[in-house]
């Protein structure tokens, strides 16, 4: 396997921009929620001599590069942002004490250029897609144990695959013949199945299928809103909260909370006058998402598709 841990950090010029505002107190904290290869945090440390990062991750492949190399004023946490509430109590970090809030949502480029990983499909590999290698659900669980209904509903759901049923049927009657262990095993059933309907398209037949089961085995989409909900808490007045996604599920829950939490009223539509009295959390500072421009997606094709969404914690 290979032990080079690596991150090439999307977007980094519009992160450093968004943060720098937070970066600019005195000896800032910054909690990098999905710290990778430590792309994003190793700029922000070069460019804020005073910044303190703590890095979270459930890849301990992830933590031990950081560790080695981005030095005394960074923090490794392992665990899933899902549990930043008690990471950060652990860590001793006290509410609305924190400068600035970073997620670089989905794989990393380690993760995917390591076929171990099992996380795509241009290399052969286990079947796995797990972030972090100890915990019990594997994609090849997924795809020999669930349901073909099941299947197809996530397939849909989290992979936006239209083919959801067609692809889940040819599944379970392969499994019953021999189970699904390697990532090459599964791309060409899916390729040989529902490639006539991709003609038109740049993608492989795969791609949804493979997104699908990666976030059903990390409990991808789920997390979002629990971590966001306990950055809003550990947040200081004016901090910045600036969240990259990769797919439109990930942006949608992004833009949902970010507006919900921008809200002046939170009344139902059925009460003509508001009566809440709620005060916003947020201030949105993206009307919209700030996408890549064409050299850094020619330099990193993996930019594409990379939405960075920013808001500031108000006094409320």
């Amino acid at each position: 396997m290979s032990t080079t841990f690596h991150h090439i950090p999307v977007l980094a010029d519009a992160v450093l921009s968004s943060l720098g505002p937070a970066l600019n107190a005195e000896q800032p904290l910054l909690v990098d929620c999905t710290v990778g290869g430590g792309g994003h945090s190793s700029l922000i440390l070069e460019h804020c001599p005073s910044v303190r990062i703590i890095g979270i991750d459930q890849d301990p492949a992830a933590l031990q590069a950081c560790s080695d190399r981005l030095g005394e004023r960074f923090t490794p946490l392992r665990g899933n942002f899902a549990q930043l509430h008690r990471l950060l109590k652990q860590a001793n970090v006290a509410p609305s004490s924190v400068n600035g809030f970073l997620y670089d949502l989905g794989v990393s480029s380690h993760q995917l250029d390591t076929p171990e990983r099992g996380f795509s499909f241009l290399s052969d590999g286990p079947l796995d897609m797990r972030m972090d290698p100890s915990a019990p659900l594997s994609a090849a669980d997924v795809v020999n144990t669930y349901s073909e209904e099941e299947l197809a509903r996530i397939i849909h759901a989290y992979g936006e695959e239209r083919h959801s049923r067609r692809v889940a049927r040819v599944i379970a009657a392969c499994r019953r013949e021999k189970p699904f262990t390697t990532t090459k095993e599964l791309a060409d059933l899916i390729h040989r199945d529902i490639a006539k309907f991709y003609r038109n398209e740049s993608i492989h037949p795969a791609t949804r299928t493979f997104q699908a089961l990666r976030i059903e085995v990390n409990g991808e989409l789920d997390a979002i809103t629990t971590s966001l909900e306990s950055a809003l808490t550990y947040l200081r007045p004016g901090g910045i909260l600036a969240v990259i996604s990769f797919h439109s599920l990930e942006d949608r829950i992004i833009k949902q909370f970010f507006r919900q939490h921008a809200s002046t009223c939170i009344c139902p539509p059925e009460v003509w006058q508001c009566r809440c009295q709620h005060q916003p959390l947020l201030e949105i500072l993206t009307r919209k998402p700030l996408i890549a421009d064409e050299a850094e997606k020619q330099l990193n094709p993996r930019s594409r598709s990379a939405k960075l969404r920013v808001a500031r914690r108000t006094s409320a």
